[in-house]
């Protein structure tokens, strides 16, 4: 579910946006929220460094010590990735607010419509990108790519394993595959492992753990575990796992 974020000096405007966004997350069936507002800057700040934050609706022209173009180059300094939304009334600043990488500008006042048109958009924009992100269903469910650790296959369904929560779609193994990048590797008949997210790697029970909890795993099956490990070796992830080295010297043996 993508986060958005919005940050405008004037409260009536932050409830406005707040509503229609979430009206047109409902009519489109986006999965999507708004999960913060404010109408100080330095709240905004540290909330987006703090949590992750897929898109910013920003007002130029704060009433505030840093004007939304400073906030907008604090931020896009210490996220990459995030997709910036200028709000203002204030045509001028169009040419400069684009220097900021962003997304598009919304000239006051914002019409529902206007607005609709901007977050279809995005959505496509990141449906289009799939090193980043990725649509598993009809339900316009968008995932991070880096934040999955693993898929299992259960029935017709798929379950996405992700930092925060699971996800759900009806799909293959096959038609997913054809979307991830190199690092997700088939691991077994009903699992695909994102490499880079592996935290240990017990070979004596052929089990993958992600993150510090042991309820977050997958299992290595015997028809696959010599490519496996063979892709670990030459990643390099290998290094990391704790009682791999016995397995990894037996095998290059």
């Amino acid at each position: 579910m993508l986060n958005f974020v919005l940050c405008d000096d004037n409260e009536i405007i932050v409830a406005k946006l707040s509503k229609m966004l979430e009206s047109i997350f409902i009519k489109n069936n986006l999965s999507a929220e708004v999960g913060f507002t404010s109408t100080k800057y330095d709240e905004i700040i540290e909330y987006v460094s703090n949590n992750k934050v897929d898109v910013l609706l920003l007002d130029i022209e704060l009433k505030s010590k840093m004007s939304g173009l400073e906030v907008a180059n604090l931020i896009r300094k210490e996220n990459k990735t995030i997709y910036i939304i200028f709000t203002t009334g204030h045509l001028e600043y169009g040419l400069v607010a684009y220097k900021c990488k962003t997304f598009d500008f919304l000239s006051k006042p914002i019409t529902l419509e206007r607005l609709e048109d901007t977050v279809l958009r995005l959505f496509e924009d990141m449906s289009l990108k799939p090193k980043k992100f990725i649509k598993i269903n009809n339900k316009n469910t968008i995932i991070n790519i880096d934040s999955i650790r693993y898929i299992k296959k259960d029935g017709m369904k798929l379950i996405f394993y992700t930092d925060s929560r699971e996800y759900e779609s009806y799909s293959s193994f096959n038609k997913i595959s054809n979307l991830l990048p190199e690092n997700f590797v088939r691991c077994h008949k009903s699992y695909i492992a994102n490499i880079h997210k592996i935290s240990d790697l017990q070979i004596s029970s052929n089990t993958i753990l992600f993150g510090n909890s042991t309820n977050c795993k997958c299992f290595i099956g015997p028809k696959y575990k010599n490519n496996f490990m063979e892709v670990l070796r030459h990643d390099g992830n290998i290094k990391y796992c704790v009682d791999c080295t016995n397995y990894y010297k037996w095998w290059i043996d």
